[in-house]
C-alpha cells in the first residue's frame, strides 16, 4: 500500500557488426571444413547444418560470460553525455543513449573475437553472428509476427458485429474490451502501445481510450538469480554481502520491462551513497530488448501497410509508431530517468514541499539503476478517503503543492512529468519553519509519521482517517513524484506555434487559434472541414471568456477534452508533445478536483506567472512570449481573481445574514 513503482517498456535498434557485413549467406557455401564435401550443391545443406549445431554450443558459452542479453558481464559503469546538438534535453539523452547502445554491440562483439585463442574459434565466431543477423533474427521476427496475426484475427473477424450491437450507446464496448484482452496477452510492447494509444484522445474514440487505458502489466518476476548476478557484476563483487546488508529477494514492483527490489547498502559503503543506506534498485528484465526489437519492427511493417489505405493516411500511423519507438528506447536506458530526476530535482530546489527520489548516479547503468527509497503515502491511497477526510481546507494542503508543481513545469521549466497518474504520486508529511521556507523535521521524523500511519491503517479505517486528519493539521504535505523515465519537452518549433496559439487564447481570438492549429498540425492537407473547425474553436473560446468574465470555476480539463473531440471529428493531427501537455493537464486536473471541487487552474497559474514575469526563465516554455501578453494576462486574472474573491465573500455575507436590507 506505502509503496507503488509503474514501469515503462522499450525496445532498441539492431545494430550490424562491421567485422562481420562481409559474410553473407552465399559466402557459407565457399567454407572448406577439413574433411567435408567439396561440390557446391552437396556442402551447402551440410555446411548450414553443422554451423547450427556449433552455433547452439557457442550461445550457450556466449551467454554464460554475458548478462543473458548480450551486453558484457563487466560493463563499466559511467553516465551518459548528453548531446547538445539535439532539439531537447530528451531528445539528447536518447542519442547519446543509442549511439552508445551500437558503439557497445560493435565492441563487445568485436572484443569476443579478438579474445577467441584460435583461428577455428574467431572463424567460428563469425559464422555464428553472421548467421545469427541473417537468420536466427529474421526468423524470430517472422515467428513473432504469425503469433500477432493470429491473435490479432479475432478483432478483425468481430468487428462487423459491432453494428449489431443491443447496447446503441456503447456499442463498440464488448470489442474494445476484446482489444485490450489481446494486447494484454501479446505482452509488454503492446501493453504500453494499448496505453499510449489510450493517452492519445486527439485520435482515439472517449471510450476506447477509457476501456484500454486499464491495461496493466500481469508481468512475471524474473529469477533472483539474475538480479544476483547483475548486482556481483556491477560492483566486482562475489557476494552481495559485500556491499549489501539487505536484498530483499522479492520485489516491490513488477513492470513489463523491469522490476524493483528494495535494498540496504552496509555502513561501510554509505561513503558512496551520500551517508543513505535505504535504496530502491530498479533493474531491466533479461532478453527484454530481443523482445522489443521484434515487436517495434512487426509495429513499423503494419503501419505502413495501414498507411497504404487512402482513407487511413490521416493517421500518419508510420509517423506515430516512430514516436512510440523513441518513447520505448528513452526507457530502454534508465540512466536517463537518472538525469531526468537530477534535472527535476534542480529545478526545485527552492521548492520544500515537492521532492523527487536522488538517484545514484555513480552506479547507474541502462540495466540498473538505484534511487532513495521514499517512504511515504500513495496519493491513490489519500485519493480513497479524502471523502472520509471531509474537509476540502485540509484536503487543499495536498493539491495546492501538487498543482504548484505541475504549474512550474509547464509554464517556468518547459519538462514536464508525462506520466502524473496518482500511481506516481506520493505524499510525505513535514514540519516547516515559521516562514514555510525550510524543512525543520528530521528525516527519521517524518519517516516515523508514515509508521504511524501504516499503523493505524492495519488497526482499522477509522483509526486510520482520525490520525490522517491529526496530521495534515500538524504537518504540511510534501509531494513526491516518481518513475521520471519519461518528461515532455517542446522543441523550438513547437515552442513557437505554442506561443502563437497561446497568444490567440489570451486574446480570446478563438477563429484564429483554430486556423493555428490546422496550419501548423503535422498534416495540413488531412484536415477536413477546416472552416467548422476555426468555427468549433471560436465558440470554445468564446465560452471560456463567457466563464471568465461570469467569475465562474472553469474546467480547463473540460474545455480542453472538447478540444480534443473536435481535433479528432477533423483529423487534425497534432504533435504528439502537444498532446502529451494536454494529457498531463487533463491529469492534473482530474486529481486536484477529487482533492478541491473549487480547483481553477487560472487562478493557481497566478503566482507562477508572477515568478515568470520577474524572472523570465530562459528554459521557459513562454519565454518568447511578448511583454505586454503576459502583462495583459497577469493583470487579467489578478483581476479576474480578485474580483472572484470579493463575489465569493459577499455571498458568504449574504448567507451568513451579515448583510441584510433591513437590518
Amino acid at each position: 500500500m506505502f509503496r507503488r513503482f509503474a514501469f515503462k517498456s522499450f525496445g532498441y535498434q539492431p545494430v550490424r557488426h562491421r567485422a562481420v557485413s562481409h559474410i553473407t549467406t552465399r559466402s557459407l557455401t565457399r567454407v572448406n571444413l577439413r574433411g567435408g564435401y567439396k561440390k557446391k550443391g552437396i556442402l551447402v545443406p551440410f555446411t548450414i547444418a553443422g554451423t547450427f549445431v556449433a552455433s547452439a554450443a557457442l550461445y550457450k558459452w556466449y551467454t554464460a560470460t554475458t548478462n543473458g542479453d548480450g551486453t558484457p558481464s563487466t560493463q563499466t559503469i559511467g553516465s551518459l553525455t548528453v548531446d547538445r546538438n539535439a532539439d531537447t534535453f530528451e531528445m539528447g539523452l536518447y542519442l547519446a543513449s543509442q549511439k552508445e547502445n551500437e558503439e557497445r554491440a560493435v565492441n563487445e562483439r568485436n572484443q569476443r573475437i579478438e579474445n577467441a585463442n584460435s583461428a577455428a574459434k574467431r572463424c567460428i565466431l563469425h559464422i555464428y553472428f553472421a548467421i545469427d543477423d541473417h537468420i536466427i533474427k529474421p526468423v524470430g521476427v517472422i515467428t513473432r509476427c504469425i503469433e500477432i496475426t493470429v491473435c490479432l484475427l479475432p478483432i478483425i473477424i468481430t468487428f462487423p458485429l459491432t453494428y449489431l450491437s443491443i447496447n446503441p450507446s456503447s456499442p463498440h464496448t464488448w470489442w474494445y474490451t476484446l482489444i485490450r484482452n489481446v494486447l494484454q496477452h501479446l505482452g509488454p510492447s503492446f501493453i504500453k502501445l494499448g496505453q499510449w494509444a489510450a493517452s492519445r484522445t486527439d485520435i482515439f474514440p472517449d471510450d476506447f481510450c477509457r476501456i484500454i487505458g486499464g491495461l496493466h502489466s500481469g508481468a512475471s518476476p524474473h529469477s533472483f538469480k539474475y538480479t544476483e548476478k547483475a548486482l556481483c557484476n556491477l560492483f566486482a563483487i562475489s557476494t552481495l554481502d559485500e556491499v549489501f546488508d539487505i536484498v530483499q529477494e522479492q520485489p516491490v514492483g513488477v513492470g513489463a520491462i523491469a522490476q524493483v527490489h528494495v535494498v540496504k547498502f552496509k555502513e561501510s559503503f554509505t561513503e558512496h551513497t551520500d551517508g543513505k543506506k535505504w535504496f530502491a534498485l530498479k533493474i531491466l528484465h533479461p532478453h527484454v530488448r530481443e523482445t522489443i526489437a521484434k515487436d517495434l519492427s512487426i509495429m513499423r511493417f503494419g503501419a505502413g501497410l495501414i498507411n497504404s489505405i487512402p482513407t487511413m493516411k490521416w493517421l500518419s500511423l508510420p509517423d506515430e509508431v516512430l514516436q512510440f519507438s523513441i518513447l520505448m528506447n528513452l526507457q530502454l536506458d534508465l540512466r536517463i530517468e537518472a538525469f531526468n530526476l537530477d534535472t527535476f530535482r534542480t529545478n526545485f530546489h527552492e521548492y520544500p514541499l515537492v521532492t523527487f527520489p536522488k538517484p545514484l548516479d555513480a552506479f547507474a547503468t541502462p540495466n540498473i539503476i538505484f534511487e532513495e527509497y521514499l517512504e511515504a503515502l500513495p496519493m491513490e491511497t489519500f485519493l480513497k478517503y479524502k471523502s472520509d477526510v471531509d474537509s476540502v481546507e485540509l484536503c487543499k494542503r495536498v493539491s495546492d503543492p501538487f498543482v504548484d508543481a505541475f504549474l512550474k513545469m509547464l509554464i517556468l521549466d518547459d519538462f514536464i512529468h508525462s506520466d502524473l497518474h496518482p500511481g506516481n504520486v506520493m505524499i510525505k508529511f513535514v514540519k516547516m519553519n515559521m516562514l514555510q521556507t525550510r524543512i525543520i523535521s528530521t528525516e527519521e521524523e517524518d519517516r516515523d509519521v508514515i509508521v504511524q500511519l501504516r499503523d493505524a491503517y492495519l488497526k482499522g479505517e477509522t483509526n486510520f482517517v482520525q490520525l490522517l486528519k491529526e496530521i495534515l493539521t500538524t504537518h504540511h504535505p510534501q509531494i513526491c513524484f516518481i518513475d521520471a523515465g519519461l518528461v515532455t519537452e517542446l522543441n523550438d518549433t513547437d515552442r513557437v506555434n505554442f506561443i502563437d496559439l497561446f497568444n490567440a487564447l489570451v486574446r480570446f481570438d478563438g477563429y484564429k487559434a483554430g486556423q493555428l492549429m490546422i496550419d501548423r498540425s503535422r498534416s495540413p492537407e488531412t484536415a477536413i472541414n477546416n472552416e467548422e473547425f476555426a468555427q468549433k474553436v471560436k465558440g470554445l473560446v468564446s465560452t471560456i471568456r463567457n466563464q471568465t468574465f461570469t467569475l465562474g470555476t472553469v474546467s480547463i480539463g473540460a474545455l480542453l477534452d472538447q478540444m480534443l473531440s473536435m481535433v479528432r471529428m477533423h483529423h487534425v493531427r497534432m504533435e504528439a508533445d502537444f498532446v502529451s501537455v494536454v494529457v498531463a493537464i487533463l491529469l492534473l486536473e482530474g486529481i486536484g478536483r477529487q482533492l478541491d471541487p473549487n480547483l481553477d487552474l487560472f487562478d493557481s497559474s497566478v503566482p507562477i506567472l508572477q515568478k515568470y514575469a520577474l524572472q523570465h526563465n530562459e528554459s521557459s516554455l513562454l519565454k518568447d512570449t511578448g511583454t505586454f501578453t503576459m502583462v495583459a494576462l497577469w493583470l487579467g486574472l489578478e483581476l479576474r481573481k480578485w474580483m472572484t474573491t470579493s463575489v465569493k465573500q459577499l455571498g458568504y455575507l449574504l448567507k451568513s445574514d451579515q448583510i441584510s436590507p433591513n437590518y
